[in-house]
């Protein structure tokens, strides 16, 4: 490195090619045009192909960077590695991976997501817990794969939860709606959050003498459909006293994907309004 380093310079990504999956989402499309706006090629990844080739369409416009929509089930390693295939057959390497995507597989009955612990069942369980650590480690494993054959290194980030680190506080629930339903947290979207959090520093570790870092943020809860019940309640659970907003996430993953957070590995960022420090 020079005596006098362009610090600036440290956080363009351009000629990188970044895959981040549940690009679609309420937090990936602002994650796509954070990463698109700091110079990165995008591998826009979700189930839908249309959706996320408009969103490509609409990266590519706006940034003037490459972005392709792909389709993928992270559930099942052979979409998986099709999906990978596709990344490095148009990009030819892959330089970041923002392992986002989270939630349940889609069914009609919600209801069961939201069932209480001891009625919980173990069906439901399974099917949380594909998406939000299973996903996770398919993804991780054929797209670290493919960084460590190109021999470059390269920055893994994942997405993680507030609830993986401290439990929900079960009063705030009471008269909270999520778009008009009553909603909770369930253990589930806790135990499987913080296997992404344990996950993340066995993976920097483990590929550390490859030059691969990875790394995690934990959101806060973030606005997006609560009703006024809840986010007065959860914004009174939080020292600056308010939900997040979506946008507040971005900069950290911007951060984590380029050479700004070069000697940064293994660790949790939490962007919760300093609701873990209570």
């Amino acid at each position: 490195m020079s005596e006098r380093p362009s610090y600036q310079k440290r956080f363009d990504l351009a000629g990188r090619n970044a895959v981040i999956t549940g690009a679609v989402g309420i937090l990936g499309r602002r994650f796509c045009n954070g990463l698109a706006e700091f110079g990165a090629n995008v591998a826009v990844v979700d189930l839908d192909k249309a959706v996320a080739d408009d969103l490509a369409a609409d990266l590519t416009k706006t940034h003037g960077v490459r972005c392709i929509g792909v389709a993928c089930d992270i559930t099942e390693p052979e979409s998986v590695q099709k999906m990978t295939d596709t990344v490095v057959r148009e990009f030819g390497e892959i330089h970041i991976l923002h392992n986002n995507a989270g939630g349940s597989k889609p069914t009609a009955d919600r209801t069961k997501y939201f069932q209480a612990f001891e009625r919980y069942e173990l069906e439901e369980w399974r099917r949380v817990m594909a998406v939000n650590i299973d996903g996770v480690f398919l993804v991780d494993q054929a797209i670290g794969r493919q960084m460590v054959a190109q021999g470059k290194g390269g920055s893994i980030i994942h997405t993680a939860s507030i609830y993986g680190v401290v439990a929900p506080d079960q009063r705030i629930y009471e008269g909270s709606e999520y778009m008009g339903r009553a909603m909770s947290s369930p253990a589930v979207y806790s135990a499987a959050k913080a296997a992404v959090v344990g996950l993340t520093k066995y993976l920097a570790t483990y590929w550390a003498d490859k030059g691969i870092r990875v790394n995690c943020i934990t959101p806060g809860g973030v606005e997006s459909g609560q009703n006024e019940t809840f986010k007065k309640k959860y914004g009174a659970r939080v020292p600056l006293g308010r939900m997040a907003y979506g946008e507040e996430m971005v900069n950290a993953v911007v951060w984590l994907a380029s050479d700004a957070s070069s000697y940064v590995t293994g660790q949790n960022i939490l962007i919760d309004g300093g609701l873990s420090a209570w």
